[in-house]
């Protein structure tokens, strides 16, 4: 099981104030991307916070560079536990401990979490999907009940298609992975009670697993895990399950 504890740590309270602008990476720490496995170096694009693009997989998103120091955690962060050393989650970047503050650091593979970042890219390797956000690579863990950062796939940064030969029409460079949330469902879905990203994530994730193991259809896996013939219904099952589930705990779905 994942060990989460929300607040856990030194922090007190279960979560702390907005974090102010971090600061420049610590001397001797690089700003830049690490490289990928059989990739080219990455230009690197900052925007006015000093936060790097990952454009990886057409990723398109801003994170603190790992070496970012901040004197607070952000909101809404997650606690994880690795080797008895604390971790801390928030919005796909990782921090650790450091002094008075915290640092921005590259979490170690194995750490197991109980759900994915609110953003990210589902990439297939050698018929395995990986689930990619600010330089670090998830895989499903479902004897955890969660995913686990793995060693980065030798791919080139470049992914390859689903194994069942379909893409998504809306990637550019011809939809070699796809972004989403984990449950990869055709909902729209809104908090009505103000629930953060975090919060609707994890919701997400536990109607998620309800949901295919109410109908035994799985959408990260190609055609749900099931025959082409049974995966069309065994879909809208599992979206009328994982509506009801949603509803139920405070959301609108569309």
């Amino acid at each position: 099981m994942a060990q989460e504890a929300h607040g856990g740590g030194r922090p007190e309270g279960g979560r702390a104030a907005a974090a102010p602008r971090p600061s420049a990476p610590a001397p001797g720490r690089s700003g830049a991307s690490p490289a990928v496995r059989g990739a080219p170096p990455a230009a690197v694009h900052y925007d006015g916070r000093g936060q790097v693009l990952d454009a990886r997989y057409n990723h398109g998103r801003y994170y603190a560079p790992v070496g970012t120091v901040a004197r607070t955690l952000p909101g809404e962060y997650r606690a994880y536990y690795h080797g008895g050393a604390p971790y801390y989650f928030s919005g796909g970047v990782w921090y650790a401990p450091r002094g008075a503050g915290f640092v921005v650091v590259t979490p170690p593979i194995g750490l197991t979490i109980a759900v994915l970042p609110p953003y990210y890219s589902t990439v297939w390797v050698g018929g395995v999907p990986y689930y990619y956000a600010d330089n670090v690579y998830y895989t499903a863990a479902p004897d955890q009940s969660g995913y686990v950062v793995a060693t980065p796939p030798d791919d080139g940064g470049q992914g390859a298609p689903p194994p069942d030969g379909s893409a998504d029409p809306n990637a550019p460079g011809g939809g070699s992975y796809a972004q989403g949330a984990p449950q990869g469902s055709d909902l729209i879905i809104y908090p009505k009670q103000g629930q953060s990203k975090d919060q609707q994530a994890a919701d997400q994730y536990e109607c998620h697993n309800w949901a295919k193991g109410q109908t035994g259809f799985d959408p990260t896996q190609p055609n749900g895990g099931l025959a082409p013939g049974d995966a069309d219904r065994a879909h809208s099952n599992y979206d009328r399950a994982m509506a009801a589930c949603l509803q139920g705990r405070g959301y609108q779905v569309n």
